[in-house]
């Protein structure tokens, strides 16, 4: 009996959809966080007759046939490519991405990484970084003597110091766009890395090319919906208890058969 292993894929699937959701509402405060969403496919058929088959007894063609589908499998987990709400913080090196496209910082081992959490922080010698710690790319060093730090909306970073109204340009915060976004590969830290099915890294200044602008003072919230997510949660759990049923219900069948005299 096949039911007992197609029951067992739905509730293996239900299952990873939960731990999906789970992951989203862990993160719901996550600065700059995509919701994930769990994608699913039917798997291959048993072919008892096919569609347009010609029945041999009576030569007319089959309008349906009979297929027998073995359960389901999981196809993906993608990125909601819609952008969180932005939130004024008031943190003067705090940016938001609004539209599309990521900062670019360097991992300890030279690569580039790319991430859409725009709270930057200094580091004792004045360098921007995340706040793991990854210097932003290009690198940019905030001077001792600064007063205070201007970003605007094209990226260009601008220190003040006294007695010097107009500033120093330090440097400009670049966008990396991508070709296929959700093909990115997902590290943790908020920091996603390239992919064959992401392309690679078009980096050019914010604003160009359908680039967002940065606004300084502000954060990208995460852009999990809890409402969404609790009827997700709620929908696999009445799945996962379904295909379990189906379980049960074949498992008495097998008793039944096994009985017999």
């Amino acid at each position: 009996m096949q039911a007992l292993k197609i029951a067992a894929t739905g509730m293996a699937a239900q299952q990873m959809r939960v731990d999906v959701t789970a992951n989203n509402i862990a993160n719901m405060s996550t600065t700059g966080y995509s919701a994930r969403r769990a994608e699913f496919a039917d798997i291959h058929y048993q072919q008892y007759r096919r569609p347009g088959e010609v029945v041999a007894s009576t030569g007319q063609v089959l309008p349906t046939g009979v297929q027998v589908g073995l359960g389901v499998r999981p196809t993906a987990v993608s990125i909601d490519p819609r952008q969180g709400s932005v939130q004024m913080t008031g943190g003067t090196l705090d940016v938001a991405i609004e539209g599309l496209g990521f900062i670019e910082v360097e991992l300890p081992s030279g690569d580039s990484a790319y991430t859409r959490d725009g709270g930057l922080k200094l580091t004792g010698d004045g360098l921007i970084v995340t706040s793991d710690g990854y210097p932003v790319v290009p690198a940019m060093t905030v001077p001792e003597e600064t007063r205070s730090v201007t970003i605007n909306t094209d990226g260009e970073v601008y220190a003040f110091f006294d007695g010097d109204p107009d500033g120093q340009l330090l440097g400009q915060i670049s966008l990396a766009r991508f070709v296929n976004e959700k093909g990115l590969e997902a590290i943790g830290s908020n920091l996603f890395l390239p992919t064959a099915a992401s392309g690679e890294a078009q980096i050019g200044e914010p604003g160009i090319d359908g680039r967002g602008t940065l606004r300084q003072g502000y954060l990208e919230e995460s852009s999990v919906d809890v409402v969404s997510e609790i009827t997700e949660l709620i929908q696999a759990q009445r799945g996962y208890e379904l295909n379990s049923k189906v379980i049960t219900a074949a498992d008495e069948m097998l008793s039944v058969t096994a009985r017999m005299r």
